[in-house]
Parts: C-alpha cells; sequence; structure tokens
C-alpha cells in the first residue's frame, strides 16, 4: 500500500498533516487527517484567577482571541452569577462584528478564495493573496486591506486591544463607548457593508459564474449530510454573540435545543489513538464513526451550519442572500461543504449591517456598562466563533480560582466532518495512483472550507512551515519526494 502524506497542510491557522493511502491500483483506501500536537489550556488555566481567563484564553489564537474572550466572559458571568447590562450586551455584540469582519475577510481573500479566484490548480507561488490582487484588480485589494483593518479598528476601540482584547469582566465590559468613537465606528461599518456586498458580487461574478465551480460545489466530492449546530435567537434566526444552541436534522428538521449550561446532556467527545483532537458527536445519536447521515452523531458547525440549523439572518441584505443561496443550491438544509464559502460571505453581510444597528442604538453610549458580581460557581459561556460554536466551561472554588476547565472549540466540533471530507475528496480525486500538486490542493480544500483553526484545537508553535509529500511503495520503499 502507498502513502501520500501532505504535511502540513496549508492555508489555515495551525498545524496538522494529511496521510492518504492507497492501495496496489492506486485508489484511495483512506485518508486521516492528523493533529499530532496537543493542547494545553485547559491544564495549566487550572489555579489561576477567574478574572484572569478572558486574557488568559484569548491568546489561545492570534486569528480569533475576540471568540475565546467572549466566550470566557459570558462563562464567568454564570460562575458569578450575574447578568450584564444590557447597553454591556450591545456593546460585546458590537466587537464581536468587527471580529467576524477581519476574520471572515481574511478567510475569503487569503485563504479560501484564492482556490477559486485564481483556480484549484495554479501554480502554488499563484495560490494566495498576490495571485487574488492579481486577477482581481489592485483597486480590490486596497478595499480588502482597508476593511480588514476596520474590522480590528472596532475590535480596538471597544475592547482595548486590536488582537487580544481586554474589556471583557464578568458582568459587563470595562468602559462605555464615547460619542467620538461611537461615530467612528458608525462610519466605518457603513461602509463595510458596502465592502461585503462589493465581495458577494465578485463570489458571483467569479465562482457562481463559472460552471465548473458550481459543479465542483455541488459534486459529491464535497457532500457530506449531517446535524447541523449553530446559535439562534428567539426567533430562530442566526446569532453569533448569544442564544439557544439549536441542532436540525439531515433533513432540516429540528432535532434538539437547548440553553448553553445543558450542552453536556447532549455532546460527547470521542478519542482517537492517532490525533490529540477529540471527536465529538450528539449523545442521542451515539457515535457510529467516521459515517455521515440521520443513523451518526456526527454534526457540523460554522457559517453553514448556522445558517442550515436557523431559520433566516436578522439583517435585511444578509437574509435576501441566505434566499438566493438556497434558492440557487437547492433548498435546505445545503450539504455541499465547498458552499460554506458562501454562507461565510452572508454573515460579513450580516455582521456589517449588526453592526450599523448597534451602533445606531440610543443605548450604546450608556455608561452603565456592569453590575457587580456575586459569588463564584460553575458556569458555561457560548458564542458563535467564526469557524463554529465555541464553548467555555469554568468551576470556580470559593477563593474564584479555576479548579476545572473544559473547552470544546469550534474546529474540534467538525473535526469528524473535516476528516470525512478529506477522505471523500481523496477517494473522488485520487485514481490510479495519480497525484500532482492541483489534486493534492483539491483534498486541502475538502478541510479548508471549514477554515479550522487548529491553534484553536491543539495549540502549539512551530519556527518553520516546511511542506514534504513523501509517497511509498507497497514493499514500504520510498519513491518520490516532492517538497515546497
Amino acid at each position: 500500500m502507498k502513502e501520500v502524506i501532505i504535511d502540513p497542510i496549508t492555508r489555515l491557522e495551525g498545524h496538522g498533516k494529511i496521510s492518504i493511502f492507497l492501495n496496489d491500483a492506486g485508489e484511495v483506501e483512506n485518508a486521516y487527517l492528523q493533529i499530532p500536537e496537543l493542547r494545553g489550556f485547559e491544564k495549566f488555566c487550572i489555579g489561576r484567577k477567574a478574572e484572569d481567563m478572558p486574557i488568559l484564553t484569548s491568546r489561545i489564537c492570534g486569528v480569533c482571541p475576540v471568540a475565546h474572550h467572549m466566550a470566557s466572559a459570558k462563562a464567568l458571568d454564570a460562575a458569578f452569577n450575574v447578568e450584564p447590562p444590557e447597553p454591556a450586551k450591545k456593546l460585546r455584540e458590537l466587537m464581536y462584528c468587527g471580529y467576524y469582519i477581519y476574520d471572515h475577510t481574511l478567510h475569503f481573500y487569503y485563504l479560501g478564495g484564492p482556490d477559486f479566484i485564481v483556480g484549484p490548480d495554479a501554480p502554488p507561488e499563484k495560490r494566495n493573496i498576490l495571485g487574488v490582487i492579481e486577477k482581481a484588480g489592485i483597486q480590490i485589494a486596497k478595499e480588502v486591506i482597508k476593511h480588514r483593518a476596520y474590522g480590528q479598528k472596532i475590535t480596538e476601540i471597544l475592547g482595548g486591544k486590536a488582537t487580544h482584547p481586554v474589556c471583557g469582566l464578568p458582568g459587563g465590559v470595562s468602559k462605555p463607548l464615547s460619542e467620538e468613537n461611537r461615530q467612528e465606528i458608525e462610519k466605518m461599518a457603513e461602509s463595510t457593508v458596502n465592502f461585503a456586498k462589493l465581495t458577494l458580487k465578485i463570489f458571483h461574478d467569479m465562482i457562481l459564474g463559472n460552471s465548473k465551480y458550481v459543479e465542483l460545489i455541488k459534486s459529491e466530492t464535497y457532500t457530506l449530510r449531517t446535524y447541523y449546530m449553530g446559535l439562534v435567537d428567539e426567533h430562530n434566526k442566526v446569532n453569533l454573540y448569544d442564544g439557544k444552541i439549536r441542532v436540525v436534522d439531515p433533513y432540516g428538521n429540528e432535532f434538539i435545543k437547548f440553553e448553553a449550561k445543558n450542552y453536556l446532556e447532549h455532546i460527547a467527545e470521542y478519542v482517537e489513538p492517532w490525533t490529540y483532537v477529540k471527536q465529538p458527536y450528539l449523545k442521542k445519536v451515539g457515535w457510529k464513526g467516521f459515517i455521515d447521515g440521520p443513523n451518526s452523531g456526527v454534526y457540523r458547525v460554522g457559517p453553514l451550519a448556522r445558517l442550515n440549523a436557523a431559520d433566516g439572518m436578522a439583517t435585511p441584505l444578509a437574509q435576501e442572500e441566505y434566499e438566493l443561496m438556497y434558492k440557487t443550491l437547492g433548498g435546505k438544509p445545503v450539504h455541499y461543504t465547498l458552499a460554506y464559502h458562501w454562507a461565510r460571505l452572508i454573515e460579513l453581510l450580516y455582521a456589517a449591517e449588526r453592526a450599523v444597528e448597534l451602533v445606531k442604538d440610543p443605548e450604546i453610549t450608556s455608561p452603565n456598562v456592569r453590575n457587580k458580581p456575586g459569588e463564584p460557581g460553575e458556569g458555561v459561556g457560548v458564542v458563535e466563533a467564526a469557524r463554529g460554536t465555541l464553548i467555555h466551561h469554568y468551576v470556580l472554588d470559593e477563593n474564584a480560582l479555576v479548579k476545572d476547565v473544559n473547552l470544546i472549540v469550534a474546529t474540534v466540533n467538525n473535526a469528524p466532518s473535516i476528516n470525512m471530507s478529506v477522505r471523500n475528496a481523496a477517494k473522488g480525486l485520487i485514481h490510479g495512483g495519480k497525484v500532482d500538486q492541483g489534486i493534492l490542493n483539491m483534498v486541502e480544500m475538502a478541510f479548508r472550507a471549514y477554515d479550522p483553526c487548529f491553534g484553536c484545537a491543539t495549540h502549539y508553535a512551530i519556527g518553520q512551515m516546511p511542506l514534504t509529500i513523501e509517497i511509498y511503495d507497497t514493499k514500504g520503499r520510498l519513491i518520490r519526494t516532492l517538497q515546497r
């Protein structure tokens, strides 16, 4: 049996490798996405002061620190039995919109988009932001840089820092919003609405306007029929900061809906010996292995999952695009993994629209931004990270020191599905032992659609980014090496 190894995989946050096993006929027997590094945050947070947790956990990732910061602050709200004032909740959500703006912009233009805008089998040196600029034009590049900076500026104004915010406290936030800063955010948010519309136009023209890409999106190679999970508001509309967790089955019917604090009643984690990432599943269905369908407990999170799990978007322009996506792709739910890219841009538009709504809210500059915490106890905080549902669960002792921590991050929730997507893509693309750079990139496209963050899932730092692919024959002899 031959083995093809992609190590490390590229254009994602964090590190991992794909091992593809071929039989003697050159067909794919199986493929695995392996995360060989151990995440340690759940252990070294024990014994820390509770109020330090939003600062510590934001260091899990430099791309999604706002998500960890907010999930941690919400977990502390629950642990100290304190409800933040409404202005504080709105400020948190406004900062969260800024995070979504810069994060979704990053993924489409820098990580996932190059596969489509430049082409999946284009030379590797072209499949990046520079290739996107060459195709889309320098003016688009200027808009990308400007509006990604706007998202980070919103985070900086509200959170104190552009990358690792420091504003979240049990019971609220550390400071109110001034009128001067409110006006600045309003201008940036309104501009970002137009930028999101421009980005969707690029998606329509360059991706949906290409029949081969539409065929690729709808192909069985990139299709997985799973359950879907996401936060929804009281009207079952997508909500990124708060709400109940809703799960729909592979047919789009509501399966369960529950409060964050009850997540352990519905979610369990299975451990595989070949990876440090756990494999979550729905308890009511059970772990049946790496299979999809209604009899498998595997579920997906993230942009496409959120849209599948909800009944719509809470802002008008995003709702129009939401309806168009489902009309174009054959109705709800959409099981096409590559459709995550379209859903992500719908959320970009939603985040910009929602930011405009929040920043124009009369309460947004209120000085009432924190309530006094109560006695320490146990709490769960859940938000929708850009990559999907993020859970922080803390147990505090009588001195408000952390006794126990459980984190289920978005990429961990998606781990079983990512593995199946990689396996299915390899089986659909590799035949007769033919393997080249273009095919390997299209295998990577299967995980890249999820925008996975293995920095969050394992948290490991490495000083270099080599890429070596080794191919072995059935006798274990190395017959070919490809190196970046």
